[in-house]
């Protein structure tokens, strides 16, 4: 977390308790405070992976500026398909983990990373999402099982952890912004903050 908010620039609040979406946040160089949106995150029936990011970085962003309307609000959510086809969510245990990465081996992996900004007072509320299509390695089962071992990443969807060892478990990735495979797309984030009037850069925006 960054130092006090200087005066004349409205407080800006991360809705996560993510240390990796903190440590991009860090990355702007703007004072920040960390919140947890306590929101469930179940999928609604019928809800696609792509639609569920976007409802969800909204709903966290929302959350926590209902009780903060003159700050700037950022949310966050990454949902994950298989070839296109199959939702990938977080394995929760080894077991599942370990054959969302059996499943994954020579595919293709996309990565949903929904970005929210709310400022209450302004009516300011913008929702987008960044896609980053990932293609794995083949993994044979002993690499898997190393991996799981050294990065249990049982809360990360698809169980790779781009942030740390799972960047191992691939062969390439396509994005428009690099940080949007680790949580927290910067490229969007600092476009949507300039347009809720809280300029990365410089001061407030008229």
């Amino acid at each position: 977390m960054q130092d006090a908010t200087p005066a004349g620039r409205p407080s800006l609040i991360l809705a996560s308790t993510s240390i990796y979406r903190r440590q991009l946040l860090e990355r702007l160089q703007m004072p920040f405070e960390v919140r947890s949106p306590k929101t469930d995150e179940t999928l609604l029936p019928g809800e696609g992976p792509r639609e569920a990011a976007l409802r969800l970085a909204l709903a966290k962003a929302r959350a926590v500026a209902d009780g903060t309307p003159g700050a700037v609000v950022i949310g966050s959510d990454q949902t994950a398909t298989l070839d296109g086809r199959d939702t990938i969510g977080k394995p929760g245990t080894r077991e599942r983990a370990r054959e969302q990465l059996r499943q994954a081996s020579g595919k293709v992996l996309t990565f949903h990373t929904a970005l929210a900004v709310v400022r209450a007072e302004l009516g300011f509320a913008k929702v987008e999402v960044i896609d980053t299509t990932v293609r794995f390695r083949r993994l044979s089962d002993a690499a898997i099982e190393r991996y799981l071992t050294l990065e249990p990443a049982f809360d990360c969807a698809g169980s790779a952890k781009a942030e740390g060892l799972g960047i191992a478990l691939m062969a390439g990735f396509e994005s428009t912004d690099p940080t949007a495979i680790v949580g927290l797309p910067l490229i969007a984030l600092t476009r949507l903050l300039d347009e809720a009037g809280l300029d990365v850069l410089g001061g407030p925006l008229e």
